[in-house]
């Protein structure tokens, strides 16, 4: 059986709304979606795992999950489906440097300088990976402008309005499910 694999964003959880819908739209058995080190090396080597061991044929990554999962699309050259995806996660995660909270159950952890040029060694061009990039214009975090252009050779979808969260993905289950089957729309 081949799998979805859920990259959730910084501070967040593979427990949240996104998850859990994507698992009522594809099946509970057909989504993995787990909490990921703080660390992006300790990050990608889970995922690597996962992709290996799992039968992933897509990856959905949101905001610094986009960002891995484009890293990971790469590599492996793999479908991605990326939710107002962070493309230098390095300069716009800076400013977060220290202690943080978790925003699904308050767990505190250490955001360390170091994880910054972690992330930066992980830069790619989206070139070999196949991409359905859903932005909106209303991101108070990122500048979808960025992600538009970055991905502008691969499919992208713009909705105007919204916010970072991209809280109705499930408008959009229909076209993922299309672009997992036919890598294209």
């Amino acid at each position: 059986m081949l799998k979805i694999l859920f990259l959730h964003g910084f501070s967040s959880c593979g427990r949240g709304n996104k998850s859990k819908l994507l698992q009522a739209y594809f099946g509970e058995a057909g989504v993995i979606a787990q909490n990921l080190p703080y660390s992006p090396i300790e990050a990608i080597e889970t995922l690597e795992k996962l992709i290996l061991s799992e039968k992933i044929d897509l990856l959905v990554g949101s905001s610094l999950g986009g960002f891995y999962a484009t890293y990971l699309a790469e590599k492996h050259r793999l479908k991605a489906v990326l939710l107002n995806p962070s493309i230098q996660p390095w300069k716009t995660l800076a400013p977060y440097v220290g202690m943080q909270k978790r925003f699904c159950d308050d767990e505190p952890f250490l955001f360390k300088k170091d994880y910054l040029e972690e992330m930066k060694r992980l830069e790619v061009s989206p070139l070999k990976g196949r991409y359905l990039v859903l932005l909106q214009s209303k991101d108070e975090l990122l500048d979808y402008t960025k992600a538009q252009s970055l991905y502008n050779m691969h499919h992208v979808v713009v909705e105007y309005g919204g916010n970072h969260r991209f809280e109705n993905i499930d408008v959009y289950m229909s076209m993922i499910r299309k672009f997992r089957t036919l890598g294209t729309l």
